[in-house]
């Protein structure tokens, strides 16, 4: 198996500064699982994504706040386009003032969230159980300043504010390692590829005792647990994670 080369990128500086839907970070090549790990001062959004209605997407993202808010950290699964997966999160930390890093890992075993390698959600994969899950289709990797005022600040509420701007996300460290989508292909079905550990990891006793932490103390939001929103029970996966 073949893995994707790593993408390294020091002192990347992004800057919004009107109110286009989306600019920042969009490397053109189309991976089939991968690990993603991001340094950022101010990491506004990071986000896999395929194309298409029928579309499989990874989140994650920091909300708007108003001053003195605490930033929200907010992650979402989709498959075959359909979200509603969202997990928030206070953090320990105040992301503005130094970098920190943003994991995403993605194989075929599950997705896991981490921030300064410590994982705060994953996402498992129950095809087994009936459950959808992203890894029949290759996304792109996008890091980006989104303007989505009509939602991400208390609801809608409080607009961005466009006369602080221009606004700016800072990164560095950038790492990518991923299996290519090619030609119809996945680099990861051919022989001789190296550094693949990333595959087949999961989560032992430790990370899954750090998530549990994370959810117990930081999580602010959970769809699982919102029964105003799922008034006929949660997902089904709430219940077998």
């Amino acid at each position: 198996m073949a893995v994707l080369k790593s993408f390294k990128m020091a002192n990347f500086l992004h800057s919004l500064s009107t109110k286009p839907p989306a600019q920042g970070l969009s490397p053109r090549t189309s991976t089939c699982l991968g690990k993603l790990t991001c340094s950022s001062s101010w990491c506004l959004e990071t986000q896999l994504s395929s194309l298409g209605s029928a579309h499989d997407e990874i989140d994650f993202e920091f909300l708007g706040n108003l001053s003195g808010d605490p930033y929200i950290l907010h992650t979402n699964v989709f498959t075959r386009g359909k979200g509603n997966r969202e997990q928030q999160f206070y953090l320990w930390f105040d992301p503005t003032k130094d970098f920190h890093t943003y994991s995403v890992l993605w194989n075929s075993l599950s997705i896991i969230f981490s921030v300064d390698g410590t994982p705060i959600r994953e996402f498992k994969n129950l095809e087994s159980k009936g459950i959808p899950y992203p890894k029949s289709q290759p996304m792109w990797i996008y890091s980006s300043l989104w303007n989505a005022d009509d939602w991400a600040t208390r609801g809608g509420l409080v607009k961005a504010d466009w006369s602080q701007a221009p606004f700016t996300a800072s990164y560095r460290n950038f790492n990518a390692r991923a299996c290519v989508w090619t030609s119809g292909s996945s680099s990861c079905s051919a022989a001789g590829s190296t550094n693949n550990s990333w595959l087949s990891q999961s989560l032992d006793g430790s990370g899954q005792g750090r998530i549990k932490w994370v959810q117990k103390n930081y999580m602010i939001y959970n769809y699982c647990t919102d029964t105003k929103r799922f008034p006929q029970g949660p997902p089904p996966e709430c219940s077998m994670a």
